[in-house]
């Protein structure tokens, strides 16, 4: 058996992160290879080299194999783990990757054959005697067989592609009348996501749990498994939270699932880390369901309750090493969750966002753990699956662990992307979940479409961002100002002025809301008629606690763009924009130029007049504010329409003063 000291991490994002992780802590030299849209990546910065393999599309980079292999071969790596995805399942690049003289970190090419399609590997698991969903995978695709056999297993049943998984070329087929046209749109869609139009039929088994075994193997014949994971809450047949352990799962029960799996991997002589995927219905009889011949996005769970790291098992077996277990030593500890993050739009039926990551300040706390290939700045493309971050928590009970994993959620900062964080701590948050009693059926039965839809900010978070985008512009004011004493910050010889905030919330009317000072700190808004009493305690790197009617809020934020400010509270992240400061951008862009009052003052002097013609940087008015002086400047050529103040005029933030057409 060759021995290696490097790996090529043929894969980005957490996953990479990960493998490289465990690789560097074992001493090999880690080789990341990475297209256009991944230059600044974390996986990039984190290997010992790095190698570009082209653009942004996968079929030109991550799924080109001869680049890849190219890669390796000038950088002299000697193993290439494939981490999930991409080709970490295809057998012709298990294949060339023997023939190119490198080790691949995974199974046999035949075992990535035989698994990688659903109807060989039902048959050879019912010659193995391994339970199985009753349905049909014979080699006859004609809509007649399927009829035929649709009588023989009976309604409800699903249509399923032989060639792939993910919820592709999946159908629910309710009555014979629906086959015919569920066997079309199948095939179209499994030939084009696959490129094999194979089809297999099985009986639908109603709301089941989706429990996996996680199974190991080497080279000496020693096969194992580490307990299972619970996947059932899924959205469109794609996993959103996993658990280890399964929380209706009995000793008894786990003996003959795991006897199964490692009878499934023994069957088909598999070697390295797999999964086999069984159906759990309510009378606990289970059925298989397909084998992962790869690392798992969800395998984290599993390495908790076990204190196993299997990417180190990985390598060991690639290595030629025996695994240096046996099942007596596997013992599960705790429990385990993990849910998936994704930059996705829940209120617009879960569709994938990108955007450029502006702040991100993952939780941090006893049992939490964060798998994530994310860094601030970096820009999410189109390109790629959506999952920015898995997020992880380990307690000694469940109940332990689901807090912890809920509170992680909430004490999470992304700005810059809108991702499905409060769904997800929805979903943990829901008694049923909570009892353990979810199904694959979970999603489906407890979110309706109000659920989903968008959430308008409290009365309590609105005050919030107003007067932090009070605060924050009136400090940026006192920044550009010298010897200014504390005691007239927030001081006007006029008396009392209110500053104006409008903000918009989907089709909502808009909400108002005026901001006043008090004289002994802290602020009167009013959010749309109701009154509140505001303090900030604290404000330093975008973080703050405030106080708001005698409660206190932690909060993170930030400011993309002048009059935006993002807010994260409670578990949500929210954007607020000020309709006016919105408003005289949009004029600007049409050719007016409204000029506002940068701060609270009084109107010392006017120097132009309605209809005059003025050049930018024309001083229009002086204001005086904290005891300085301040030119207020024209920013575009034009001729003056408005007027809109006078001297001695007492003005407020955001006041307008000027109105000014520009010039032709």
């Amino acid at each position: 058996m060759r021995k290696f000291n490097s790996i090529l991490v043929a894969n980005r994002g957490e996953i990479a992160v990960r493998v490289m992780h465990t690789a560097r802590s074992l001493g090999y030299r880690t080789i990341a290879v990475y297209s256009e849209a991944d230059a600044g990546a974390p996986h990039v910065l984190m290997a010992d080299e790095a190698v570009l393999i082209g653009p942004a599309p996968v079929g030109q980079s991550y799924l080109d194999m001869s680049r890849i292999l190219k890669a390796a071969s000038e950088t002299g790596a000697e193993a290439i783990h494939p981490g999930y995805g991409f080709l970490s399942e295809n057998a012709d690049f298990a294949r060339a990757c023997d023939k190119a003289g490198l080790i691949f970190i995974g199974p046999t090419a035949e075992a990535i054959d035989l698994m990688g399609n659903k109807a060989a590997a039902k048959r050879r698991m019912i010659a193995a005697n391994v339970p199985c969903v009753p349905g049909y995978e014979d080699p006859d695709q004609t809509d007649a067989a399927f009829l035929a056999a649709s009588k023989k297993i009976g309604y409800p049943l699903i249509v399923k592609a032989a060639a792939g998984g993910g919820g592709r070329g999946m159908r629910l087929v309710d009555n014979a009348k629906a086959l015919a046209t569920a066997l079309s749109s199948a095939k179209s869609e499994a030939l084009n996501a696959f490129g094999s139009d194979e089809l297999i039929l099985e009986k639908a088994i109603i709301e089941p749990r989706h429990v996996e075994i996680q199974v190991f193997s080497d080279m000496q014949g020693t096969v194992i498994h580490l307990g299972e994971r619970d996947c059932s809450v899924q959205r469109r047949h794609q996993k959103v939270v996993e658990e280890a352990p399964c929380p209706v799962m009995t000793a008894e029960l786990r003996a003959k699932m795991g006897a199964a799996a490692v009878e499934a991997a023994r069957s088909i002589n598999y070697r390295g880390a797999g999964t086999v995927e069984f159906l759990l219905d309510s009378e606990n009889k289970f059925y298989f369901l397909e084998m992962n011949t790869r690392l798992q996005v969800e395998h984290p769970v599993t390495e908790l309750i076990t204190g196993l790291d299997l990417v180190a098992l990985q390598i060991r077996v690639a290595q030629g090493e025996p695994l240096g277990l046996v099942q007596e030593d596997v013992r599960l500890t705790g429990h385990a969750m993990e849910v998936r993050l994704y930059a996705e739009d829940v209120t617009r039926d879960f569709l994938p966002c990108t955007g450029s990551i502006s702040r991100w300040v993952p939780a941090s706390g006893e049992g939490i753990r964060f798998d994530s290939g994310i860094l601030p700045g970096q820009e999410i493309s189109p390109f790629y699956d959506p999952m920015i971050a898995k997020v992880i928590a380990y307690g000694d009970d469940r109940e332990t662990a689901r807090h912890r994993l809920i509170e992680a959620l909430k004490n999470t900062v992304l700005f810059g992307l809108t991702t499905n964080r409060g769904f997800l701590i929805d979903i943990l948050s829901r008694d049923s979940f909570a009892r353990g009693a979810a199904t694959t059926a979970f999603i489906a039965d407890e979110f309706t479409e109000a659920d989903l839809a968008a959430k308008t900010p409290s009365e309590v978070q609105t005050a919030i961002a107003a007067v932090l985008q009070y605060r924050i512009a009136r400090d940026q004011i006192l920044a550009q100002t010298v010897f200014v004493s504390d005691k007239l910050v927030d001081w006007s010889s006029g008396g009392a002025l209110l500053t104006r905030y409008i903000y918009e919330f989907g089709d909502e009317a808009k909400r108002d809301v005026t901001i006043s000072p008090k004289q002994n700190g802290g602020y009167d808004v009013n959010v749309g008629g109701a009154a509140h009493s505001v303090a900030i305690l604290e404000m330093l790197d975008n973080k703050a606690q405030v106080t708001v009617d005698g409660f206190r809020y932690r909060v993170h934020f930030a400011v993309p763009a002048e009059g935006i400010l993002d807010l994260a509270e409670s578990g949500q992240t929210l954007r607020f924009v000020n309709m006016i400061d919105f408003a005289v951008t949009a004029e600007v862009a049409a050719g007016v130029g409204r000029i506002t009052a940068p701060m609270h003052g009084t109107i010392l002097d006017v120097f132009v007049k309605t209809g005059e013609t003025v050049e930018a940087g024309a001083r229009l008015a002086v204001l005086e504010a904290m005891k300085m002086q301040h030119d207020i400047i024209a920013q575009i050529d034009g001729i003056v329409q408005d007027v809109l103040t006078a001297t001695a005029a007492q003005v407020a933030v955001g006041d307008v003063l000027f109105e000014i057409e520009a010039a032709e």
